[in-house]
This record gives C-alpha cells, sequence and structure tokens, in this order.
C-alpha cells in the first residue's frame, strides 16, 4: 500500500510539532544558554519543515530526474543485485550501539567511539584512507561537544579527554 505525499507529510508535520511543544516545556537549565528543550525542539522544527516540503510535494523534480538518469543508464553494476552480506548491514547501527553500551564504561569514549567509527566506515565501504582519519578525529570532536558545550561529560576509560 502507498501512502499519499500530503499523508506522510502531515504525520511528519504533526510528529514535528508534538515535539517541538514537548520541548518547549522543558525547563531551562539556571546558567546555561542551551538546555534540555533546545535538541527536541531543533529536531521538531525540522520534522515540521520537512514534513510541509515533502506534503507540497517541494522537490519531487530532482526524484523524477535522478529516476530517469538512472533509467537512461543501462550499466550492468547497476542491475546486478547486492551481495548477500549487504542484507545483513542493517543490524550494523544497532550492534554497534550495544557495543558502546557494554564497552563505553570499561574503554571510554575516545576507544570505543573510534572503533565504531573504524568498523562502520569499512562496512559501509570507506577506503582506510577516509575511515582511519575520521576514527581518529571524529570521537575527539564530538567529546568535545558534549564537553564544552552541552556540559556532558563522557565516560573517560582507558583513553580519558586531554583537556
Amino acid at each position: 500500500m502507498l501512502l499519499s505525499d500530503k499523508i506522510t507529510g502531515g504525520v511528519m508535520v504533526a510528529l514535528g510539532a508534538t515535539a517541538f511543544l514537548y520541548g518547549s516545556t522543558l525547563p531551562p537549565v539556571p546558567g546555561q544558554q542551551v538546555g534540555p528543550s533546545a535538541f527536541p525542539m531543533a529536531v521538531g522544527a525540522a520534522l515540521v519543515l520537512c514534513g510541509t516540503l515533502i506534503a507540497f510535494g517541494i522537490g519531487r523534480h530532482f526524484e523524477e530526474v535522478a529516476e530517469a538518469d538512472v533509467a537512461s543508464h543501462s550499466a550492468p553494476e547497476l542491475l546486478e543485485p547486492l551481495p548477500a552480506w549487504r542484507n545483513w548491514l542493517a543490524l550494523l547501527p544497532p550492534a554497534l550501539l550495544a557495543f558502546y553500551a557494554l564497552a563505553s564504561e570499561a574503554m571510554g569514549f575516545l576507544p570505543t567511539a573510534g572503533i565504531m567509527v573504524v568498523i562502520a566506515s569499512f562496512a559501509f565501504g570507506a577506503r582506510p584512507k577516509l575511515a582511519v582519519p575520521l576514527a581518529l578525529i571524529a570521537p575527539f570532536v564530538i567529546n568535545l561537544i558534549f564537553l564544552k558545550l552541552l556540559r556532558v561529560p563522557l565516560p573517560g576509560g582507558l583513553l580519558p579527554f586531554p583537556w
């Protein structure tokens, strides 16, 4: 069964409005500019915007152009089925989340996140030239955001954040 874009967009708008309104009821944290209401309100506003764009069909032209472009190329690699192991990639994010839950307290955020980034990067086809620097830099940036902006310390473990 296919749903109309107006229905799908309307559901997204309603969900986003609900998240925004709920987030606006959360109390602010004294002395901080960013409180617990910031994230649900940002996500809610984004959902309302995206739902509105879907409901009004804005951007549908880009999908039609992309489909026509794919149809015009009769490359055999586009018609080949995915390898069997690719079907299991949907289980990777929950498995990585479970790994984080089990290992982050003992190992700490930095090594755990680095391992997760490397595994996810390789699983989704990144080359080592991109995956390794990303695994070394991204955990530090994420930890810095949590520590300095959100003031939420992440587990230190074996390799605590250096500053």
